[in-house]
């Protein structure tokens, strides 16, 4: 229906062209950073302002390429924020829109946002913070509730990839209760838990007039495309109560196995892929995908999910990973280039484990695959603050934003000189 990625695609507004009449951001050399990072801990030769503070939930954010940033708020809205004197904390604020919001991205002249059912776009002037005129719809009338946030990017040709995610934790027929079988087919697999491509420059599309380019992804909230080969890659979430707090199968799996499984994977998508969501489910001891509970399985069986589609990176069980950033820049060390930045957003559910994730995360990367382990780049979102990762989006200067939905905040990670 449309042409295959681009091989060097883009995601827009991640690194867009420079509009004429726009100016690059100033140099890093103005950036003053906070003492004390803003409250995060990052590696040594790094540090980070605080761009912006109290913001309403702040999720997806995006920056333009004289520096402008675009942040969707999930209280309403999306907020955009001017750092003036280039000092790496935005010193003007523009509002507009009052829907909820964690999605936005940059392309041809125009802001892409979502409101959890549609996707919309706003025209943008030249160096403006507000927009010229009021939304257009571009696709209409997605599923509601579940996981709901339809998080997309866009490529350079113009293709639009749109996370739909699933409506329930594992598609039983009555969602989340105690060994109860899941339906089988899985009707939800028809119009949720997939990516759906639509055409950006199209106005009023509805589900059934994008292509369903990929199935069986439970939920991707971060979701973007990797300039090397111009590939669609995502973070998927993994399932819920296996085992622990409110367990679906407390029969087959320990509190502690509930805490550790499944991984969250890192998956590299491309048109006709099956990743397997409802019927399995990767379990990081083994290796390998397994079958679900509800639809048989003991923990070990491996069954129908011999045949889908594997990931090509993993992690820990229940960090939600919530943003995925393939680094372009040359303001970072050179061996970050080679790899991609995630955002997790923290457990609510590895007990009797401790919490985990709130961090964000490089992981190197080789030839479209993980490549050795994931290292902490950002930590101590936590802390006194209960601050949780959200967005990730790379500055024309090759500085690194990072978003908190739950005290909203945005820092400006730098290297130092």
């Amino acid at each position: 229906m449309y042409p295959r990625i681009a091989r060097l695609a883009l995601v827009a507004g991640l690194l867009p062209t420079l509009a004429r009449g726009q100016t690059p951001q100033r140099p890093r050399s103005d950036v003053h950073c906070a003492p004390d990072n803003g409250g995060i801990t990052l590696p040594k030769g790094f540090c980070a302002t605080v761009f912006a503070d109290s913001l309403a939930r702040p999720r997806h954010l995006t920056v333009a390429p004289n520096g402008d940033v675009f942040v969707a708020l999930q209280s309403g809205g999306v907020i955009a924020l001017r750092d003036g004197n280039g000092d790496g904390v935005a010193d003007e604020r523009s509002k507009f829109g009052d829907f909820h919001a964690s999605e936005v991205a940059l392309f041809d002249g125009y802001l892409y946002t979502e409101n959890g059912s549609d996707i919309l776009r706003f025209r943008l002037a030249t160096g403006s913070l507000a927009p010229t005129g009021g939304a257009e719809e571009i696709v209409t009338g997605l599923p509601k509730g579940g996981h709901g946030a339809k998080t997309f990017t866009i490529a350079r040709d113009g293709s639009l990839y749109v996370n739909v995610g699933s409506g329930t934790n594992s598609c039983q027929s009555s969602d989340r209760r105690p060994e109860v079988a899941g339906v089988d087919p899985c009707t939800e697999l028809e119009t949720r838990a997939g990516i759906w491509r639509f055409d950006a420059r199209k106005l009023h599309q509805t589900q059934a007039d994008g292509q369903h380019f990929a199935r069986g992804i439970r939920n991707s909230v971060g979701i973007t495309i990797n300039s090397r080969d111009g590939e669609l890659y995502v973070m998927q979430h993994g399932r819920d109560q296996l085992g622990g707090g409110g367990a679906s199968w407390p029969k087959l799996y320990t509190d502690e196995q509930g805490a550790e499984l499944p991984a969250e994977e890192l998956l590299r998508v491309q048109s006709g892929n099956d990743f397997g969501w409802p019927y399995c489910y990767f379990d990081p001891q083994q290796k390998k995908k397994v079958l679900a509970p509800e639809y048989g399985g003991d923990g070990k069986q491996v069954g129908r999910c011999g045949a889908k589609n594997g990931n090509i990176g993993y992690f820990p069980a229940h960090w939600a990973p919530d943003a995925l950033l393939f680094y372009t820049g040359s303001q970072f060390p050179p061996r970050y280039r080679e790899g991609a930045f995630i955002a997790f957003h923290g457990s609510w559910n590895r007990a009797p484990l401790p919490q985990a994730g709130y961090n964000v995360v490089f992981q190197p990367m080789t030839n479209g695959r993980a490549s050795g382990a994931y290292e902490i780049f950002a930590d101590g979102f936590r802390g006194s603050a209960n601050r949780r990762p959200t967005g990730l989006a790379q500055g024309p200067d090759g500085a690194l934003y990072v978003t908190d939905d739950a005290t909203g905040r945005i820092w400006k990670i730098v290297a130092e000189r």
